[in-house]
């Protein structure tokens, strides 16, 4: 009986509320105009290493104000960002909002600027301080088709009002308002907005620019101007969210005001009436629904049935809103959070850089493909969200987090005998050899590094990050959709051809064994030559017979000297430019395994590099690899459809914006 009188009284609310045609909650993630200002980079690796940060601390600036700024690395090339939600938008839909300024703006990338104009909030990047400037080059104004002809110099006149009341207030209310004026015919609806960190004076002189260029538009039933310090809209629709935005002049917010306090008492009883449903099992019928609204029946019944399906509410409280002191690292996809479940339970939670809704069905099946591969080797994959403004992925966690914190460790706090680098090794091949012909579906990683190594409590090896890997049927593996991974790590054949087999796996984790056993990282951000990278100092400390040179001093020891020189054979072999020439990662174990009395001499048929320029010299998967500088490689020679969203040590960090939602499970 309470619950039935809680949807009585809630559809009599919802009755009462649509007379007043009140707009629901909208984010308003339409895109208005984009413009990227076409100047390349001095260096675009640098950029690109400051580029992620800077919309991470914008993220963080946004989700706790709604707006935000932040200047990472220093000019020529820094990264200065700017974001800002219209004041009407709530935190839920500024998030959804930023979430896709932050899918767009990279759109711009490698230049060195871009700014973004979406319907409910605003995004600015360039590589100097610009965060007081009001005027630019590309402000402009946009007037819809549709006129109002009944009377165009009454209307007129009724725009003119609006626009002068609204851009009024504004300047007076921390730069933003929003209003409206009415004659016989028509209502005129206006919403203002500065960034905030402009003062009165430069707020004022951005919407009298804004106000004078957005008349123009009349008789157009809508406008916008553009401006780089502000953004002024006009419509005959109510577009702005009522809810959230303060009191107007107009008698219609004064009226909804009113309603609301008059409903205040109705609503009470609805939480009460949502609560007892809850308790009789009917909060997740509601959660479904709302799930419907975002993916479609059939979707939401398998997201909702699933034990997969974490509440991005849940998952954000687990994380303390994300709070940086939570934050375990930042991969090729997103940022990882340590999180504590309501249970007690820590995870890791990995907030996505771009939102899975477009590809939500194919995202969701290889959570649940990848949940099901399971290896004492391997991270396991809990779950994930796909209810909030960003996707969530959730991870078993390791307080000893990545093998990178230890094997370059230079403080001695970390240190690893070799004995546990050895298991270490020995680990993360067993793991690969399982996901490349053990598990019921052949997966390659694409990205096997250091970083993508956790350890458990027993210093265990777990591979993790290949939730977000390809898996491929026998007959599906050559890719034109671009390259994902780490240069550095990545295979010559891949590099160049974009051609990705099991032996990239293989080339990976050779780099892998050559760090570990080394204690330094795969190459370095100087120089441009073959003497620079790990693999050739290697190489001609193999061919010079003095590999117990680059052994790192910190595990050296007569006693394991040739155990630790037939790893780095093994390591050497891996990484063969010819992918043919390379083993399976059964065969490694095969090899680990039976290393320490083995006398099989391994024949390494050429070097795994050569020092030559131009990279079109390369020709078929024999060809070498070239050991120049990798940010050239990065920026000259990617597919468009693959962007550079990070630089670490000289390496390339990549994520392939339409890999996953074009590619099929």
């Amino acid at each position: 009986m309470a619950c039935t009188a809680c949807i009585q009284t809630l559809t009599l609310a919802l009755i009462s509320l649509s007379f007043l045609n009140i707009t629901m909650g909208d984010p308003r993630t339409s895109l208005v105009a984009q413009w990227c200002n076409h100047t390349s980079a001095a260096n675009g690796a640098i950029l690109a290493d400051n580029f992620v940060p800077a919309m991470d601390n914008l993220s963080s600036h946004v989700n706790a104000n709604g707006y935000g700024t932040s200047i990472t690395g220093v000019n020529p090339n820094a990264v200065c960002a700017l974001a800002q939600c219209y004041g009407d938008l709530n935190s839920i839909d500024c998030k959804l909002c930023f979430s896709e300024i932050r899918s767009q703006l990279p759109k711009c990338y490698p230049d060195t600027g871009g700014i973004l104009f979406l319907d409910g909030c605003f995004g600015r990047y360039e590589n100097y301080t610009f965060f007081n400037e009001i005027f630019s080059p590309n402000d402009t104004t946009i007037c819809s088709f549709s006129n109002n002809n009944s009377n165009p110099n009454i209307f007129g006149q009724t725009v003119k009002e609006a626009v002068g009341n609204v851009s009024l207030q504004a300047r007076n209310k921390r730069g933003f308002a929003v209003g409206s004026a009415s004659n016989s015919n028509s209502t005129v609806y206006v919403l203002a907005q500065c960034w905030e960190n402009l003062n009165s004076s430069l707020c004022s002189s951005c919407l009298d620019a804004a106000a004078l260029a957005i008349l123009s538009c009349s008789p157009a039933r809508e406008g916008r101007a553009l401006y780089a310090g502000c953004f002024l809209r006009y419509s005959t629709k109510l577009f702005w969210n009522v809810y959230q935005t303060s009191s107007s002049s107009s008698g219609t917010s004064k009226t909804i005001w009113i309603v609301v306090g008059l409903l205040l008492g109705a609503i009470l009883l609805i939480l009460l009436g949502l609560f007892i449903a809850k308790r009789r099992g009917l909060w997740g019928r509601k959660k479904q629904a709302s799930l419907k609204d975002l993916y479609g029946l059939e979707m939401a019944a398998a997201i909702s049935q699933s034990n997969l399906n974490f509440k991005y509410e849940d998952l954000r409280k687990a994380t303390n809103n994300f709070k940086l002191s939570n934050k375990l690292g930042q991969g090729s996809y997103g940022t990882v959070y340590k999180g504590v479940l309501s249970d007690g339970k820590e995870v890791a939670v990995k907030q996505l850089f771009l939102n899975t809704r477009q590809w939500i069905e194919q995202f969701f099946n290889e959570v649940d493909l990848v949940n099901k591969v399971r290896h004492k080797n391997l991270v396991k994959l809990l779950g994930c969200s796909l209810d909030g403004p960003e996707s969530l992925l959730v991870y078993e966690y390791y307080k000893n987090r990545s093998l990178d914190l230890f094997i370059f460790d230079e403080s001695h706090d970390k240190l690893l005998d070799w004995q546990q680098r050895f298991d270490i090794i020995q680990g993360v091949a067993e793991g690969l050899s399982y996901l490349h012909d053990e598990s019921d579906t052949r997966i390659i990683h694409r990205d096997i590094k250091a970083s993508n190594i956790l350890l458990d409590d027993k210093l265990k090896p777990k591979i993790t990050d290949f939730g977000l890997a390809r898996s491929f049927a026998q007959d599906q593996t050559h890719l034109t959709t671009g390259i994902a991974g780490t240069l550095g790590y990545l295979a010559p054949e891949y590099i160049v051809h974009g051609h990705l087999t099991e032996k990239a796996d293989v080339y990976s984790f050779g780099v892998l064994v050559l760090e570990i056993v080394t204690g330094k990282r795969c190459s370095s951000p100087v120089g441009s030559h073959a003497e620079h990278s790990l693999l050739a100092k290697v190489w001609n400390q193999y061919k010079a017979n003095t590999l117990d040179n680059v052994i790192d001093n910190r595990i050296y020891n007569k006693n394991v000297r040739d155990e630790i020189i037939q790893v780095i054979l093994i390591g050497l072999q891996c990484t063969q430019a010819d992918s043919h020439s390379r083993p399976t990662m059964s065969r490694v174990v095969e090899l680990l395994r039976s290393n320490r009395s083995s006398d099989e001499v391994l024949v390494l048929l050429d070097p795994p590099f050569l020092d030559v320029s131009p990279i079109e010299a390369l020709e078929g998967e024999s060809s070498r690899l070239i050991s120049a500088d990798m940010s050239e490689i990065c920026f000259d020679f990617l597919p468009a459809e693959s962007l550079i969203i990070s630089i670490e040590y000289g390496r390339c960090i990549l994520m392939n914006l339409f890999f996953v939602r074009e590619s099929k499970i």
